[in-house]
C-alpha cells in the first residue's frame, strides 16, 4: 500500500479506538487505553505491506503473541481484521516495547485522545523524531527476560489447560489458540535470548 494508505489506516484505527472507549463497557468489557505505532510506519514515507501497532489493554499480563480474554470481540467490532494491520496486544500495566516493538510511538490514548503531532510528524516520514529514546541493553535484557518468564508461565498454563479440556465435550479451538500463541511467543523470545 502507498505511504498515505498507510498513515491513513493508523490515523483511522486511532479514532476507532477513541470511539470504542466510549462504548458501553457491559457490551465491551476489554478496555483498550492506548495505540502504539511501531515498525516501518515509524520511517521515511514508502510503500508498505502493512502497519504494525500494539494496543494496550487493562489487563494485568498479556504474554508475548497472545490475546486477552474479550480482544477479538473487540477487534471484531473496530473491524482491525479488515485493516492490513499487524497488531500486538499488550497489558496497559507493562512496558509496550520490546525486541519486535522497538521504540514504539504512541498514536492515541484513553486519556490523552488521538495524538495528532505524533500522527503529522508519521505522516511527514518523519516518525523518528517523535521516537522515545533506545533502551540500553541493559533494560532490553531486563525487559526480555521479565517476557520471557511471563511466555514460560503462559505456555505451562496453556499446556496444562489443553491437557484437561483435550477429551471433554465442547470447542477445543480456543484453548488450542491459546496454546499455540503462547508458544510462538515462547518460541520467538528464546529465539531473541540465544
Amino acid at each position: 500500500m502507498n505511504w498515505t494508505r498507510a498513515v491513513h489506516h493508523l490515523s483511522t484505527l486511532a479514532t476507532t479506538c477513541a470511539d470504542m472507549a466510549t462504548r458501553p463497557a457491559s457490551i465491551f468489557p476489554l478496555r483498550v487505553d492506548e495505540l502504539w505505532a511501531a515498525g516501518d510506519i515509524l520511517g521515511r514515507a514508502r510503500e508498505l505491506e502493512t502497519i504494525t501497532v500494539a494496543l494496550t489493554a487493562d489487563v494485568d499480563e498479556v504474554p508475548w503473541r497472545t490475546e486477552p480474554s474479550g480482544s477479538r470481540h473487540w477487534a471484531a467490532a473496530a473491524r482491525l481484521p479488515q485493516t492490513p494491520a499487524t497488531a500486538y496486544w499488550r497489558s496497559a500495566h507493562a512496558p509496550v516495547w520490546n525486541h519486535v516493538l522497538e521504540r514504539p510511538v504512541l498514536v492515541w490514548s484513553v486519556y490523552s485522545g488521538v495524538d495528532e503531532e505524533a500522527l503529522a510528524a508519521i505522516g511527514e516520514g518523519n516518525g523518528e523524531s517523535v521516537r522515545p529514546p533506545a533502551p540500553t541493553a541493559e533494560e532490553l535484557t531486563e525487559r526480555l527476560d521479565a517476557e520471557l518468564a511471563l511466555s514460560l508461565r503462559a505456555l505451562r498454563e496453556g499446556t496444562h489447560e489443553y491437557g484437561q479440556r483435550r477429551w471433554k465435550p465442547g470447542k477445543l479451538e480456543p484453548v488450542s489458540d491459546a496454546l499455540w500463541q503462547a508458544s510462538t511467543g515462547y518460541l520467538d523470545l528464546l529465539d531473541v535470548i540465544k
